[in-house]
């Protein structure tokens, strides 16, 4: 199949594959959401208008991390002739997962699974046909579901987009675009069901109040994964690689400091409390890894680059996700400073060892950054700042740390195998990578049949 076929169908493909895995389900859906409806009205919950207003405003935030946050992020540190490909792979991953989302994925993130609970949820809410106007979710009561589903569609959005950052500039787009949708559904769906939904590891114990499993390590575990399988890039350790536009990348990081408070603060759900100490531990926790990793590199290499500055402030954000909504300002200082000394060692050094080519550290951030952040959650975490959570420092509970990690140890697994059968499917049918003459020449060109002009 050639590159303009397959461009031409992968969306269509996706969307219809969606389409069959939720039709059997609506034929049922309509008749239990009607004989369901009496009952439901009679016991709605209170919607509070504070709570939707804050939620609303996560969500637009949360939504600005992928575009244009992470789009200038990345679109500024690869090399010129690829920078229209990588913004566009943000851009096309907001747009496909929303409806991919819609059809199935929030149904069997969120839903109950009824005998496989533990594991994935059902097709109740395929095509999110009984959310009605006035629904809620028992997730989040006091808010309208429709709120909540936009929420955690923006989550939904960002965690296979970060993937992308390990293998810019050589993979074709409509490998791209299966590779989203297909990583959406067999992975993020399943994982974010098992912390979040009612599944197996969030009724274990694991702590992950935004998504430091869910998102970070997920998304990190599938680029290191990705980067392995679809390999170097042409001209990798012998040609200048080096970021063309800098300032693309530190408004980028930008935005994504200021989004993340959507993400965590708004992980409460509730406009309260939580949400004001989940802020004040991420503001804290982004400032700490920043300067860390500034230090560590102004020792290192004998020069603060600017670069530098946004990876740790990244690396900070990504580090006290699952900590936030447990931790109080002191343990989000630690998780800073750990994070930004960390992830500096996994994203510049750890790479030159191994050698493998992931281009823009999601592993070595987000990957490494996700797994610190959820570790040091059983080490800080505080009964005293939330009641779901008993630590080891404050509350002497050391089993949160074996806990946490078997949260970790899951997730990786799981990801990583799916991730790669994902990739090999792939690889096997329409092809991963783009010829060596297109990846020399750039994508924009080639792709997309625009360049960026002066």
């Amino acid at each position: 199949m050639t590159l303009t076929r397959s461009l031409k169908y992968a969306v269509p493909a996706l969307i219809a594959v969606s389409l069959l895995i939720a039709l059997p389900a609506l034929a049922q859906t309509a008749p239990d959401a009607a004989a369901a409806a009496p009952a439901a009205a009679a016991a709605a919950p209170k919607i509070d208008t504070g709570d939707t207003a804050w939620m609303l405003t996560s969500t637009a935030l949360v939504l600005m991390m992928t575009i244009p946050g992470l789009a200038l992020f990345y679109g500024g540190m690869v090399r010129e002739k690829n920078v229209l490909a990588v913004l566009g792979q943000s851009f096309a991953c907001t747009a496909l997962v929303t409806v991919l989302w819609m059809l199935v994925g929030y149904s069997l993130a969120f839903t109950d699974g009824g005998s496989h609970q533990s594991w994935l949820g059902g097709f109740s809410y395929a095509l999110l046909r009984p959310m009605g106007l006035n629904a809620t979710s028992a997730l989040a009561p006091t808010i309208p579901e429709s709120v909540y589903m936009c929420f955690q569609m923006t989550f939904a959005i960002i965690t296979p987009a970060l993937i992308a950052g390990a293998f810019a500039d050589r993979m074709k787009f409509s490998a791209f675009l299966w590779f989203m949708g297909l990583w959406l559904l067999l992975v993020y769906c399943p994982i974010a069901h098992w912390v979040w939904g009612g599944g197996m590891l969030g009724t274990s114990g694991v702590l992950d109040y935004a998504g430091g499993t869910v998102v970070h390590l997920n998304a990190g575990t599938a680029a290191l994964i990705s980067c392995l399988v679809i390999g170097k890039r042409v001209g990798y350790g012998t040609e200048n690689m080096a970021p063309h536009n800098l300032v693309l990348s530190l408004i980028g990081a930008s935005l994504l400091w200021v989004g993340w408070f959507g993400f965590n603060a708004g992980s409460a759900v509730t406009s309260n409390v939580n949400a004001g100490m989940a802020m004040a531990a991420t503001q804290i926790a982004t400032a700490a890894a920043s300067l860390a990793w500034m230090f560590v590199e102004w020792i290192v290499a004998k020069k603060p680059s600017i670069l530098g500055m946004i990876s740790g402030a990244v690396a900070g954000l990504v580090a006290i996700t699952p900590a936030s909504g447990f931790v109080n300002p002191t343990g989000a200082l630690l998780i800073g400073i750990l994070a930004g000394i960390i992830c500096y060692l996994s994203a510049v050094q750890m790479k030159k060892v191994f050698g493998y080519d992931d281009a823009l550290d999601a592993w070595g951030v987000h990957g490494v950054g996700g797994a610190l952040g959820a570790l040091l959650t059983g080490v800080f975490a505080s009964n005293a700042i939330n009641s779901a959570g008993k630590g080891w420092i404050y509350d002497g509970n050391f089993a949160q740390i074996g806990t946490q990690f078997y949260g970790v140890a899951v997730s990786f697994v799981y990801c990583a195998i799916a991730t790669y059968i994902i990739l090999k499917v792939i690889d096997l049918t329409i092809g991963l990578r783009v010829s060596k003459e297109i990846e020399v020449e750039g994508l924009d060109i080639n792709l997309h049949g625009e360049t960026v002009h002066h």
